[in-house]
């Protein structure tokens, strides 16, 4: 009796294991029904150099120290203006313009004046062909109502090897009269279809962590998950017991993200 018993109960911890286990990323292969994973899609644009959770400031700093001379920046869907700060702060000849639709809850808090601020439709970007160097869109795609038009105005008003760089939306709950969330592959297929190379997808504060913050109404410890998020940093604690590249590790938290942040560049 006891022999079987012991089977048994190996065999209950077994299935505890495995029903416990994070998921493990599927690497190279494809899944059940032969279509490929998303490792083997987007490998290409999943950086393997460090795993920490990025902001759309991470790719101004990019592209500002990887520049030559002062820039012409776009800020798509500018808001209140509050990027004049950022890109300023790392570079005071930048030329900024910001564009936006005529009205928004961040539009209608906009008090400052110290930049250009232009009015669009939504879709039709009012701007020459090829007028500036870098796109930055911070949060703003999951609030357009038509993103696939509106992609190929950027592709269309970058330079030659210009950059579209930000974030947006992954898993977030609804918010501000947002539209949609971006799936990693979703968002690689939008901007490639445009016309644009995708260079690097980052993630961002995880989903878990965003929808806490807007189920528990923005707790003050919140502010500190857009640096360091909960699930992130146990996504990172896993990669560092299993010994993972961190590839996979941002391969993991890319399924989780909440935003997901992102380069692209415009062929030369």
């Amino acid at each position: 009796m006891r022999r079987p018993l012991r089977a048994l109960r190996r065999r209950l911890r077994g299935a505890i294991r495995r029903a416990t286990a994070p998921l493990e990323p599927i690497v190279g292969e494809g899944t059940s029904s032969g279509h490929k994973g998303l490792y083997e899609m987007l490998r290409h644009v999943i950086p393997n150099d460090h795993t920490r959770q990025v902001t759309s400031a991470y790719y101004v700093q990019k592209v500002l120290e990887d520049g030559r001379g002062a820039l012409c920046v776009l800020d798509l869907g500018c808001g209140d203006g509050r990027s004049i700060d950022l890109f300023r702060r790392m570079d005071p000849e930048v030329s900024w313009t910001g564009v936006d639709i005529e009205s928004s809850p961040e539009v209608d808090e906009r008090a400052r004046t110290d930049g250009t601020f232009v009015t669009f439709d939504g879709v039709n970007l009012p701007f020459e062909d090829g007028s500036f160097d870098v796109a930055y869109s911070h949060q703003v795609f999951e609030h357009v109502r038509r993103p696939e038009p509106l992609l190929r105005e950027v592709a269309r008003v970058l330079r030659p090897g210009g950059a579209f760089i930000g974030s947006v939306s992954s898993l977030e709950p609804y918010h501000s009269f947002s539209y949609w969330s971006f799936t990693p592959f979703g968002w690689y297929t939008l901007v490639e279809d445009a016309g644009m190379t995708v260079r690097e997808l980052r993630p961002g504060i995880d989903g878990i962590a965003l929808v806490q913050r807007h189920y528990r109404a923005r707790p003050p410890e919140s502010r500190g998950w857009f640096a360091s998020s909960p699930l992130n940093e146990e996504i990172d604690e896993w990669g560092r017991r299993t010994r993972r590249r961190p590839a996979l590790i941002n391969l993991r938290k890319l399924q989780y993200c909440g935003h997901l942040a992102f380069e692209a560049r415009k062929a030369r």
